[in-house]
């Protein structure tokens, strides 16, 4: 951990994070985890072995083991009344700067575009890409 904050979070071992980054209330890191520089993260699970690099926000959500984050990456958790979850299954893969607009749930082994705003559930193994997210290609 370095220059970063952590509030009623936890680490699991060999978990690591920082710097500038924020684990508020209900961040929760298994074995294996990376959080990079500038993330934060909100009552949020972070499966064993996931990775989110730099510049992003997780809120209310699930991050499946080994999924790659990247760059930027939002989960837009709240409607201006309810606050909702987001879901990202084992093995998939967000592209930098993908807003994951919640309820939505990305499928085990996916990928989301760059730039991509997901509105809509992505099934496993697919290709979404575009504004809105449009599932362009099945990966098996």
């Amino acid at each position: 951990v370095t220059s970063s904050a952590l509030e009623e979070a936890v680490m699991e071992d060999h978990t690591d994070i920082g710097p500038f980054s924020h684990l508020r209330p209900g961040a929760y890191l298994e074995s294996g985890v990376h959080i990079g520089n500038y993330v934060e993260v909100k009552e949020s699970r972070f499966k064993a072995g996931a990775v989110m690099g730099h510049f992003g926000y997780a809120g209310d959500a699930t991050i499946g083991a080994r999924v790659n984050v990247g760059a930027g990456m939002i989960t837009c958790n709240y409607d201006g009344k309810d606050k909702h979850r987001t879901v990202v299954e084992d093995d998939a893969f967000i592209g930098c700067d993908t807003m994951l607009v919640a309820p939505v749930t990305v499928g085990e082994g996916s990928i989301t575009g760059a730039g991509a705003v997901v509105t809509k559930d992505i099934p496993p193994a697919r290709l979404a890409v575009g504004v809105p997210a449009t599932i362009r290609r099945n990966l098996k």
